[in-house]
């Protein structure tokens, strides 16, 4: 499944993919988020940070009958932080780049605080 935008000059089709790498860069560039970590690990418990290309493996996208879009993040934080702070500004981050980039409506951003950092 992609996005399809067709504009005057033709379609352009953007990936999931491509909208999982714009919402990891966004997650990582708020304070407090130490790092994505693969969203298949949960049942492991062992999480391993997830390099550059590879964020859309912590991010899962999914879009519902109305073109919205909801977004889930698997994430690692930093450790003597205010939690519910970070998360709050996770959530607005991602949602404001996807919505500034790819002009999609999403309707919720979930993010997983899966460990602390130590």
């Amino acid at each position: 499944m992609a996005i399809s935008k067709t504009n005057k000059y033709g379609t352009i089709n953007i990936s999931l993919d491509a909208i999982g790498v714009v919402a990891g860069n966004a997650c990582l560039n708020c304070y407090g988020v130490y790092c994505l970590v693969n969203k298949k690990q949960i049942k492991d418990k062992v999480f391993t940070p997830l390099k550059e290309g590879e964020y859309s493996k912590g991010v899962n996208i999914e879009k519902d009958k109305k073109n919205d879009y909801v977004v889930d993040l698997y994430l690692l934080l930093a450790h003597g932080i205010k939690i519910p702070e970070i998360l709050n500004e996770v959530q607005k981050k991602v949602r404001y780049d996807l919505e500034k980039a790819f002009k999609i409506k999403v309707k919720q951003v979930n993010v997983h605080a899966l460990d602390v950092a130590k």
